[in-house]
């Protein structure tokens, strides 16, 4: 997609049913600053990829993590993908899972094309800013 810097990275699943639903739902994950300005967030991974860490610059299609069902996945496997602006850290994690529908940009990539997400999250952010709760 874009290469770009490790925001965060979550290698322990701390993920409980019995507690706050949201900050953690993701269990392992990673999300990044790409060049584009857009957060990528990928979530329920089953491991993160060694040197994968906060503040390293990864590059468009290095493997960051692999495939999982940890966080809130209920044991399906698969990967949340979230698009976003780069609002808040840890504590936005209502806007890190991903505020628009990445299904057109997943097709056009899959199909080796280079649909870009920036304007749509620009134009997202200028209507929403960053909001503080969920």
């Amino acid at each position: 997609v874009t290469d770009g810097t490790v925001l965060e990275v979550s290698r322990v699943d701390r993920y409980s049913k019995r507690g706050p639903q949201g900050p953690e739902n993701g269990g392992l994950s990673v999300s990044l600053l790409g060049d584009d300005g857009v957060r990528y967030y990928g979530s329920h991974l089953s491991v993160v990829s060694a040197g994968v860490d906060a503040g390293v610059r990864v590059r468009a299609g290095q493997q960051l993590g692999k495939v999982g069902r940890t966080g809130n996945a209920n044991n399906v496997c698969h990967v949340h993908f979230g698009i976003s602006p780069p609002c808040t850290g840890k504590d936005g994690w209502w806007i890190r899972r991903g505020v628009l529908w990445p299904a057109r940009y997943l097709d056009s990539w899959r199909r080796g094309g280079n649909r870009e997400p920036a304007a749509e999250v620009i134009a997202w952010q200028r209507t929403h800013g960053c909001p503080k709760a969920p």
